[in-house]
Protein backbone atom coordinates (compact mmCIF):
# COMPACT_ATOMS: atom_id res chain seq x y z
CA UNK A 1 0.00 0.00 0.00
CA UNK A 2 1.41 3.54 -1.39
CA UNK A 3 1.93 6.39 1.44
CA UNK A 4 2.96 5.24 4.84
CA UNK A 5 2.56 8.41 6.48
CA UNK A 6 -1.22 8.92 6.71
CA UNK A 7 -1.40 11.92 5.07
CA UNK A 8 -4.21 12.76 2.32
CA UNK A 9 -3.42 15.12 -0.17
CA UNK A 10 -6.00 18.10 -0.72
CA UNK A 11 -6.95 18.16 -4.79
CA UNK A 12 -7.08 21.64 -6.69
CA UNK A 13 -10.41 22.80 -7.99
CA UNK A 14 -10.21 21.18 -11.33
CA UNK A 15 -9.59 18.39 -9.59
CA UNK A 16 -12.90 18.81 -7.89
CA UNK A 17 -14.92 19.11 -10.62
CA UNK A 18 -14.24 16.06 -12.52
CA UNK A 19 -13.56 13.35 -9.88
CA UNK A 20 -12.02 9.97 -11.12
CA UNK A 21 -11.36 7.03 -8.77
CA UNK A 22 -8.79 4.84 -10.90
CA UNK A 23 -6.12 6.63 -12.03
CA UNK A 24 -4.07 4.62 -13.32
CA UNK A 25 -4.59 0.34 -14.77
CA UNK A 26 -1.26 -1.54 -15.00
CA UNK A 27 -0.81 -5.22 -15.55
CA UNK A 28 -0.43 -5.66 -11.86
CA UNK A 29 -1.51 -2.97 -9.60
CA UNK A 30 -3.90 0.16 -10.18
CA UNK A 31 -3.70 3.68 -8.00
CA UNK A 32 -7.16 3.98 -6.48
CA UNK A 33 -8.11 7.65 -5.30
CA UNK A 34 -10.75 7.12 -2.41
CA UNK A 35 -12.37 10.78 -1.40
CA UNK A 36 -13.08 11.71 2.09
CA UNK A 37 -15.50 14.68 3.41
CA UNK A 38 -13.40 17.88 3.00
CA UNK A 39 -12.28 16.87 -0.19
CA UNK A 40 -9.12 15.20 0.73
CA UNK A 41 -7.44 12.46 -1.40
CA UNK A 42 -6.57 9.20 -0.03
CA UNK A 43 -4.15 7.57 -2.89
CA UNK A 44 -3.70 3.95 -2.80
CA UNK A 45 -1.82 1.76 -4.73
CA UNK A 46 -3.90 -2.02 -4.92
CA UNK A 47 -3.24 -5.44 -6.33
CA UNK A 48 -5.95 -7.28 -8.64
CA UNK A 49 -8.15 -4.08 -8.76
CA UNK A 50 -10.98 -5.62 -10.50
CA UNK A 51 -11.32 -8.32 -8.07
CA UNK A 52 -11.15 -6.68 -5.00
CA UNK A 53 -13.74 -5.99 -2.74
CA UNK A 54 -15.69 -2.85 -0.79
CA UNK A 55 -14.59 -4.09 2.21
CA UNK A 56 -10.86 -4.91 1.47
CA UNK A 57 -10.46 -1.09 0.17
CA UNK A 58 -12.42 0.32 3.30
CA UNK A 59 -9.67 -1.71 5.34
CA UNK A 60 -6.83 -0.05 3.30
CA UNK A 61 -8.68 3.35 3.77
CA UNK A 62 -8.53 2.72 7.49
CA UNK A 63 -5.07 2.05 8.18
CA UNK A 64 -4.16 4.47 5.54
CA UNK A 65 -5.66 7.32 8.12
CA UNK A 66 -4.79 4.84 10.84
CA UNK A 67 -8.50 5.06 12.08
CA UNK A 68 -9.96 3.06 15.10
CA UNK A 69 -12.19 -0.15 14.78
CA UNK A 70 -15.71 2.06 14.95
CA UNK A 71 -14.70 3.37 11.58
CA UNK A 72 -15.78 0.17 10.23
CA UNK A 73 -19.22 0.54 11.38
CA UNK A 74 -19.47 4.14 11.06
CA UNK A 75 -18.44 4.95 7.68
CA UNK A 76 -18.62 2.86 4.33
CA UNK A 77 -17.46 3.30 0.62
CA UNK A 78 -19.71 5.10 -1.70
CA UNK A 79 -20.09 5.69 -5.55
CA UNK A 80 -20.69 9.30 -6.16
CA UNK A 81 -21.77 11.22 -9.13
CA UNK A 82 -23.78 14.46 -10.04
CA UNK A 83 -26.48 11.88 -11.13
CA UNK A 84 -26.49 8.86 -8.65
CA UNK A 85 -25.25 7.99 -5.20
CA UNK A 86 -24.90 4.58 -4.38
CA UNK A 87 -23.25 2.82 -0.73
CA UNK A 88 -21.46 -0.31 -1.40
CA UNK A 89 -21.93 -3.80 0.21
CA UNK A 90 -19.09 -5.25 1.32
CA UNK A 91 -18.90 -7.83 -0.87
CA UNK A 92 -19.48 -5.20 -3.98
CA UNK A 93 -16.36 -5.07 -6.35
CA UNK A 94 -16.07 -1.55 -6.96
CA UNK A 95 -14.15 -1.82 -9.92
CA UNK A 96 -16.84 -3.31 -11.92
CA UNK A 97 -19.41 -1.42 -10.81
CA UNK A 98 -17.68 1.56 -12.29
CA UNK A 99 -17.43 0.15 -15.21
CA UNK A 100 -21.31 -0.79 -15.55
CA UNK A 101 -21.88 2.78 -14.13
CA UNK A 102 -23.16 4.12 -17.52
CA UNK A 103 -25.95 1.08 -16.98
CA UNK A 104 -27.09 1.89 -14.14
CA UNK A 105 -27.87 5.59 -15.19
CA UNK A 106 -29.39 3.92 -17.49
CA UNK A 107 -31.87 2.16 -14.91
CA UNK A 108 -31.66 4.37 -12.00
CA UNK A 109 -31.87 8.29 -13.65
CA UNK A 110 -33.67 10.27 -16.18
CA UNK A 111 -30.16 11.83 -17.77
CA UNK A 112 -29.76 12.33 -21.09
CA UNK A 113 -27.11 9.98 -23.31
CA UNK A 114 -25.28 12.89 -23.66
CA UNK A 115 -24.91 13.15 -19.79
CA UNK A 116 -24.19 9.50 -19.21
CA UNK A 117 -21.45 8.99 -21.33
CA UNK A 118 -19.64 12.14 -19.92
CA UNK A 119 -20.53 10.88 -16.09
CA UNK A 120 -17.63 8.68 -13.96
CA UNK A 121 -18.10 8.03 -9.91
CA UNK A 122 -15.82 8.86 -7.89
CA UNK A 123 -15.08 6.44 -4.86
CA UNK A 124 -15.60 8.13 -1.61
CA UNK A 125 -15.70 7.38 2.31
CA UNK A 126 -18.88 8.49 3.82
CA UNK A 127 -21.25 7.59 7.11
CA UNK A 128 -22.41 4.71 6.85
CA UNK A 129 -26.46 5.45 6.08
CA UNK A 130 -27.03 2.69 8.89
CA UNK A 131 -24.78 3.63 11.64
CA UNK A 132 -26.73 4.70 14.40
CA UNK A 133 -27.18 7.77 15.99
CA UNK A 134 -27.04 6.74 19.27
CA UNK A 135 -23.45 5.10 18.39
CA UNK A 136 -22.21 8.67 17.34
CA UNK A 137 -22.45 9.75 21.07
CA UNK A 138 -20.27 7.11 21.80
CA UNK A 139 -16.98 8.10 19.58
CA UNK A 140 -14.47 9.26 21.19
CA UNK A 141 -11.67 9.69 18.64
CA UNK A 142 -10.82 12.54 17.08
CA UNK A 143 -10.23 12.21 13.56
CA UNK A 144 -13.90 9.57 13.16
CA UNK A 145 -15.68 12.69 14.45
CA UNK A 146 -13.82 15.58 12.22
CA UNK A 147 -14.86 13.09 9.44
CA UNK A 148 -18.07 12.80 10.39
CA UNK A 149 -18.15 16.65 10.88
CA UNK A 150 -16.76 17.88 7.57
CA UNK A 151 -19.59 15.15 6.10
CA UNK A 152 -22.70 16.69 8.21
CA UNK A 153 -21.60 20.32 7.57
CA UNK A 154 -21.55 20.07 4.48
CA UNK A 155 -24.91 18.89 3.78
CA UNK A 156 -25.60 21.83 5.65
CA UNK A 157 -23.98 24.20 3.61
CA UNK A 158 -25.01 22.88 0.36
CA UNK A 159 -28.85 22.54 1.91
CA UNK A 160 -29.09 19.07 1.85
CA UNK A 161 -29.92 19.28 4.96
CA UNK A 162 -32.59 22.05 5.50
CA UNK A 163 -31.93 24.13 8.81
CA UNK A 164 -34.33 27.30 10.31
CA UNK A 165 -32.31 30.57 10.37
CA UNK A 166 -31.66 29.78 13.95
CA UNK A 167 -29.96 26.40 13.78
CA UNK A 168 -28.11 27.82 10.34
CA UNK A 169 -26.64 30.65 13.11
CA UNK A 170 -25.35 27.50 15.44
CA UNK A 171 -24.29 25.69 13.35
CA UNK A 172 -22.43 28.10 11.54
CA UNK A 173 -20.89 29.76 14.92
CA UNK A 174 -19.56 26.01 15.78
CA UNK A 175 -18.06 26.13 12.32
CA UNK A 176 -16.03 29.61 13.01
CA UNK A 177 -15.30 28.36 16.44
CA UNK A 178 -13.03 25.09 14.06
CA UNK A 179 -11.92 27.67 11.74
CA UNK A 180 -10.96 30.84 13.47
CA UNK A 181 -10.79 29.56 16.85
CA UNK A 182 -12.17 30.88 20.29
CA UNK A 183 -13.74 34.53 19.90
CA UNK A 184 -11.61 37.39 21.15
CA UNK A 185 -13.64 40.86 21.29
CA UNK A 186 -11.80 43.66 19.33
CA UNK A 187 -11.01 41.37 16.83
CA UNK A 188 -12.44 41.80 13.24
CA UNK A 189 -14.62 39.15 13.35
CA UNK A 190 -17.34 40.62 11.46
CA UNK A 191 -15.19 41.38 8.64
CA UNK A 192 -14.16 37.87 8.39
CA UNK A 193 -17.77 36.35 8.80
CA UNK A 194 -18.44 38.86 5.64
CA UNK A 195 -16.05 38.08 3.43
CA UNK A 196 -16.29 34.05 3.99
CA UNK A 197 -20.12 34.06 5.04
CA UNK A 198 -20.72 31.37 2.44
CA UNK A 199 -18.60 28.91 4.31
CA UNK A 200 -20.39 29.34 7.61
CA UNK A 201 -23.90 29.55 6.44
CA UNK A 202 -25.81 27.54 3.33
CA UNK A 203 -25.39 29.75 0.51
CA UNK A 204 -29.24 30.52 -0.94
CA UNK A 205 -29.34 32.30 2.39
CA UNK A 206 -26.31 34.37 1.59
CA UNK A 207 -27.56 34.64 -1.92
CA UNK A 208 -30.94 36.17 -0.71
CA UNK A 209 -31.29 39.97 -1.91
CA UNK A 210 -34.18 40.80 0.63
CA UNK A 211 -35.28 40.02 4.18
CA UNK A 212 -32.76 38.73 6.36
CA UNK A 213 -29.36 39.07 4.59
CA UNK A 214 -30.73 42.28 2.38
CA UNK A 215 -27.93 44.57 4.27
CA UNK A 216 -24.86 41.85 3.11
CA UNK A 217 -24.79 43.43 -0.01
CA UNK A 218 -24.23 47.54 1.41
CA UNK A 219 -21.17 48.51 2.33
CA UNK A 220 -20.76 50.30 5.79
CA UNK A 221 -19.50 49.78 9.38
CA UNK A 222 -22.98 48.19 10.39
CA UNK A 223 -22.82 44.57 9.82
CA UNK A 224 -25.59 42.63 8.43
CA UNK A 225 -28.71 40.95 9.78
CA UNK A 226 -27.59 36.96 9.29
CA UNK A 227 -24.17 38.43 10.10
CA UNK A 228 -24.97 39.94 13.04
CA UNK A 229 -27.13 36.75 14.39
CA UNK A 230 -23.93 34.71 13.20
CA UNK A 231 -21.43 36.62 15.23
CA UNK A 232 -23.55 36.85 18.42
CA UNK A 233 -23.73 32.81 18.16
CA UNK A 234 -20.14 32.26 18.10
CA UNK A 235 -19.78 34.59 20.89
CA UNK A 236 -22.12 32.15 22.76
CA UNK A 237 -19.63 28.80 22.07
CA UNK A 238 -18.37 27.64 24.97
CA UNK A 239 -15.15 26.65 25.23
CA UNK A 240 -14.21 23.35 26.05
CA UNK A 241 -12.83 22.82 29.95
CA UNK A 242 -10.85 19.84 30.82
CA UNK A 243 -9.71 19.04 27.04
CA UNK A 244 -6.17 19.22 25.53
CA UNK A 245 -5.87 23.03 24.22
CA UNK A 246 -5.43 21.75 20.65
CA UNK A 247 -8.63 19.20 20.56
CA UNK A 248 -11.87 20.65 18.32
CA UNK A 249 -13.30 17.25 19.63
CA UNK A 250 -16.02 18.77 21.85
CA UNK A 251 -16.62 21.08 19.37
CA UNK A 252 -17.23 18.09 16.49
CA UNK A 253 -19.56 16.31 18.75
CA UNK A 254 -21.22 19.71 19.67
CA UNK A 255 -21.98 20.11 15.51
CA UNK A 256 -23.06 16.44 15.38
CA UNK A 257 -25.38 16.75 18.21
CA UNK A 258 -26.80 19.73 16.47
CA UNK A 259 -27.22 17.64 13.21
CA UNK A 260 -28.96 15.16 15.30
CA UNK A 261 -31.69 17.48 15.64
CA UNK A 262 -32.45 17.36 12.33
CA UNK A 263 -34.80 14.44 11.55
CA UNK A 264 -33.09 13.61 7.89
CA UNK A 265 -29.58 13.55 9.65
CA UNK A 266 -27.57 10.53 7.93
CA UNK A 267 -30.15 9.67 5.44
CA UNK A 268 -29.46 8.41 1.69
CA UNK A 269 -30.60 11.25 -0.84
CA UNK A 270 -32.92 10.18 -4.11
CA UNK A 271 -34.23 12.19 -6.67
CA UNK A 272 -37.53 12.25 -7.63
CA UNK A 273 -40.73 13.97 -8.55
CA UNK A 274 -44.29 14.67 -6.86
CA UNK A 275 -47.55 16.22 -7.91
CA UNK A 276 -48.38 20.20 -7.39
CA UNK A 277 -51.72 20.85 -5.89
CA UNK A 278 -54.14 21.65 -9.08
CA UNK A 279 -54.50 25.63 -9.18
CA UNK A 280 -57.97 25.34 -10.24
CA UNK A 281 -60.37 23.04 -12.01
CA UNK A 282 -59.06 23.25 -15.54
CA UNK A 283 -55.54 23.66 -14.32
CA UNK A 284 -53.38 20.72 -13.18
CA UNK A 285 -50.75 22.02 -11.24
CA UNK A 286 -47.71 19.96 -12.76
CA UNK A 287 -44.81 18.39 -10.48
CA UNK A 288 -42.03 19.48 -8.54
CA UNK A 289 -38.79 18.22 -7.92
CA UNK A 290 -38.20 16.38 -4.35
CA UNK A 291 -35.21 15.19 -2.80
CA UNK A 292 -36.31 11.93 -0.81
CA UNK A 293 -34.06 11.07 2.23
CA UNK A 294 -34.35 7.96 4.29
CA UNK A 295 -32.49 6.33 7.13
CA UNK A 296 -33.21 4.62 10.17
CA UNK A 297 -35.60 7.89 11.59
CA UNK A 298 -37.72 7.28 8.67
CA UNK A 299 -38.51 8.93 5.74
CA UNK A 300 -38.52 12.72 4.23
CA UNK A 301 -39.84 14.25 0.82
CA UNK A 302 -38.02 17.73 0.39
CA UNK A 303 -38.72 20.23 -1.47
CA UNK A 304 -35.14 20.67 -4.09
CA UNK A 305 -36.11 24.37 -4.58
CA UNK A 306 -37.79 26.19 -1.31
CA UNK A 307 -35.18 24.06 0.58
CA UNK A 308 -37.83 22.63 3.34
CA UNK A 309 -39.57 19.19 4.01
CA UNK A 310 -43.04 18.54 2.69
CA UNK A 311 -43.48 15.57 4.69
CA UNK A 312 -41.77 13.52 7.11
CA UNK A 313 -42.66 10.00 7.94
CA UNK A 314 -41.33 7.35 10.57
CA UNK A 315 -41.85 4.50 9.63
CA UNK A 316 -44.36 2.86 12.35
CA UNK A 317 -46.96 6.03 10.07
CA UNK A 318 -46.49 4.80 6.78
CA UNK A 319 -47.37 2.00 4.29
CA UNK A 320 -45.49 1.72 1.19
CA UNK A 321 -44.69 -0.16 -2.41
CA UNK A 322 -43.61 1.06 -5.66
CA UNK A 323 -44.26 -0.10 -9.16
CA UNK A 324 -41.95 -0.47 -11.68
CA UNK A 325 -41.19 0.81 -15.40
CA UNK A 326 -42.46 -3.13 -16.57
CA UNK A 327 -45.67 -2.28 -15.21
CA UNK A 328 -46.37 1.42 -16.01
CA UNK A 329 -44.42 5.22 -14.54
CA UNK A 330 -41.78 3.85 -11.93
CA UNK A 331 -43.37 5.58 -8.81
CA UNK A 332 -42.76 5.27 -4.72
CA UNK A 333 -46.23 5.22 -3.14
CA UNK A 334 -46.46 6.19 0.29
CA UNK A 335 -49.76 5.87 2.71
CA UNK A 336 -50.36 7.49 5.84
CA UNK A 337 -52.88 9.22 7.81
CA UNK A 338 -54.70 12.06 7.23
CA UNK A 339 -58.04 14.18 7.49
CA UNK A 340 -59.76 15.83 4.61
CA UNK A 341 -62.36 18.15 6.21
CA UNK A 342 -62.12 16.70 9.59
CA UNK A 343 -62.48 13.14 8.19
CA UNK A 344 -60.53 10.43 8.93
CA UNK A 345 -58.67 9.13 5.34
CA UNK A 346 -56.17 7.14 4.18
CA UNK A 347 -53.72 9.45 2.02
CA UNK A 348 -51.23 8.11 -1.20
CA UNK A 349 -48.44 10.20 -1.82
CA UNK A 350 -46.93 9.12 -5.37
CA UNK A 351 -43.16 10.20 -5.94
CA UNK A 352 -42.22 9.88 -9.22
CA UNK A 353 -38.82 8.28 -9.56
CA UNK A 354 -37.03 5.58 -11.54
CA UNK A 355 -34.96 5.34 -8.18
CA UNK A 356 -38.51 4.22 -6.70
CA UNK A 357 -37.12 0.74 -6.49
CA UNK A 358 -34.17 1.26 -4.54
CA UNK A 359 -36.11 3.41 -2.11
CA UNK A 360 -38.41 0.76 -1.77
CA UNK A 361 -35.84 -1.83 -1.01
CA UNK A 362 -33.91 0.69 1.34
CA UNK A 363 -36.95 1.30 3.43
CA UNK A 364 -37.45 -2.37 4.04
CA UNK A 365 -33.98 -2.91 5.30
CA UNK A 366 -33.63 0.02 7.33
CA UNK A 367 -36.90 -1.82 9.49
CA UNK A 368 -35.71 -4.95 9.15
CA UNK A 369 -32.25 -3.23 11.19
CA UNK A 370 -34.76 -1.05 13.34
CA UNK A 371 -36.57 -4.49 14.21
CA UNK A 372 -33.25 -6.62 15.03
CA UNK A 373 -31.79 -3.54 17.55
CA UNK A 374 -35.77 -3.71 19.27
CA UNK A 375 -35.35 -7.47 19.69
CA UNK A 376 -31.47 -6.99 20.68
CA UNK A 377 -32.11 -4.10 23.20
CA UNK A 378 -34.32 -6.64 25.81
CA UNK A 379 -31.00 -8.76 26.27
CA UNK A 380 -28.57 -6.26 26.29
CA UNK A 381 -30.73 -4.84 29.23
CA UNK A 382 -30.56 -7.92 30.94
CA UNK A 383 -26.75 -8.05 30.56
CA UNK A 384 -25.56 -4.41 30.90
CA UNK A 385 -24.27 -2.19 28.89
CA UNK A 386 -21.25 -2.34 26.93
CA UNK A 387 -20.52 0.39 25.87
CA UNK A 388 -22.28 3.04 26.51
CA UNK A 389 -20.85 5.12 29.36
CA UNK A 390 -22.98 6.47 31.98
CA UNK A 391 -22.14 9.86 31.91
CA UNK A 392 -23.13 10.29 28.09
CA UNK A 393 -26.35 13.02 27.53
CA UNK A 394 -29.63 11.56 26.48
CA UNK A 395 -30.20 12.11 23.01
CA UNK A 396 -31.64 15.77 22.28
CA UNK A 397 -35.27 15.43 22.45
CA UNK A 398 -35.41 18.68 19.32
CA UNK A 399 -37.74 21.39 21.22
CA UNK A 400 -36.68 23.85 19.12
CA UNK A 401 -37.49 22.16 15.52
CA UNK A 402 -41.19 22.27 17.09
CA UNK A 403 -41.34 26.18 16.47
CA UNK A 404 -44.36 27.10 14.25
CA UNK A 405 -43.40 27.43 10.43
CA UNK A 406 -39.81 25.58 10.64
CA UNK A 407 -38.28 23.91 7.74
CA UNK A 408 -38.92 20.72 9.07
CA UNK A 409 -42.22 20.62 9.71
CA UNK A 410 -44.46 18.78 7.22
CA UNK A 411 -46.08 21.05 4.69
CA UNK A 412 -49.15 18.20 2.92
CA UNK A 413 -50.93 21.26 1.68
CA UNK A 414 -48.01 21.90 -0.41
CA UNK A 415 -48.67 18.55 -2.08
CA UNK A 416 -50.86 16.64 -4.38
CA UNK A 417 -52.89 13.74 -2.33
CA UNK A 418 -54.82 10.82 -3.27
CA UNK A 419 -57.46 10.41 0.12
CA UNK A 420 -59.43 7.51 -0.13
CA UNK A 421 -61.38 5.05 1.89
CA UNK A 422 -63.79 2.00 1.41
CA UNK A 423 -67.28 2.12 1.39
CA UNK A 424 -68.82 -1.29 0.29
CA UNK A 425 -66.04 -3.17 -2.10
CA UNK A 426 -65.29 -0.57 -3.86
CA UNK A 427 -62.59 2.23 -2.95
CA UNK A 428 -64.03 5.74 -3.16
CA UNK A 429 -62.12 8.78 -2.29
CA UNK A 430 -63.29 10.77 0.44
CA UNK A 431 -66.06 8.77 2.61
CA UNK A 432 -66.58 8.79 6.28
CA UNK A 433 -65.42 4.88 6.74
CA UNK A 434 -62.19 3.82 6.70
CA UNK A 435 -61.85 0.15 6.50
CA UNK A 436 -58.52 -0.67 4.37
CA UNK A 437 -54.86 -0.08 3.40
CA UNK A 438 -53.95 -0.38 -0.09
CA UNK A 439 -50.04 -1.66 1.40
CA UNK A 440 -49.33 -4.39 2.89
CA UNK A 441 -46.12 -3.66 3.20
CA UNK A 442 -45.60 -1.77 6.86
CA UNK A 443 -43.67 -1.68 10.10
CA UNK A 444 -45.91 -4.46 12.38
CA UNK A 445 -45.53 -2.63 15.63
CA UNK A 446 -47.93 -2.31 18.27
CA UNK A 447 -46.61 1.15 19.32
CA UNK A 448 -47.25 2.42 15.64
CA UNK A 449 -49.43 5.65 14.78
CA UNK A 450 -50.51 4.64 11.70
CA UNK A 451 -53.65 2.58 11.30
CA UNK A 452 -53.55 -0.24 9.63
CA UNK A 453 -56.36 -1.89 9.34
CA UNK A 454 -57.37 -5.65 7.25
CA UNK A 455 -58.70 -5.54 3.66
CA UNK A 456 -62.04 -7.47 3.00
CA UNK A 457 -61.80 -10.61 1.16
CA UNK A 458 -62.83 -9.39 -1.86
CA UNK A 459 -60.09 -6.32 -1.68
CA UNK A 460 -57.31 -6.92 -4.32
CA UNK A 461 -54.04 -5.71 -3.00
CA UNK A 462 -51.24 -3.46 -4.83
Amino acid sequence: MDGTEGNAEQPDSAERSHRSSVSSVGARAADVLVYLADDRVVPLAVENLPSLSAHELHRAVREFLQLPDIALEAFALWLVSPLLEVQLKPKHQPYKLGRQWPELLLRFTDAPDDDVAMDEPSLQFRRNVFFPRRRELQIHDEEVLRLLYEEAKGNVLAARYPCDIEDCEALGALVCRVQLGPYQPGQPAACTLREKLDSFLPAHLCKRGHGLFAALRGRGAKAGLGEQGLLNAYRKVKEAVGEHEASLSSYYRAYLLKCHELPFYGCAFFHGEVDKPAQSFLHRGGRKPVAVAISLEGVHVIDSREKHVLLGLRFQELSWDHTSPEEEESVLWLEFDGDNEGTPVNKLLKIYSKQAELMSSLIEYCIELNQAAEAAAPQESVSGPHSAPSSLPPPAQRPQLRRQGSVVCSRIQHLSTIDYVEEGEQIKRVKPKRTTSFFSRQLSTSQGSYTVVQPTDGLEQG
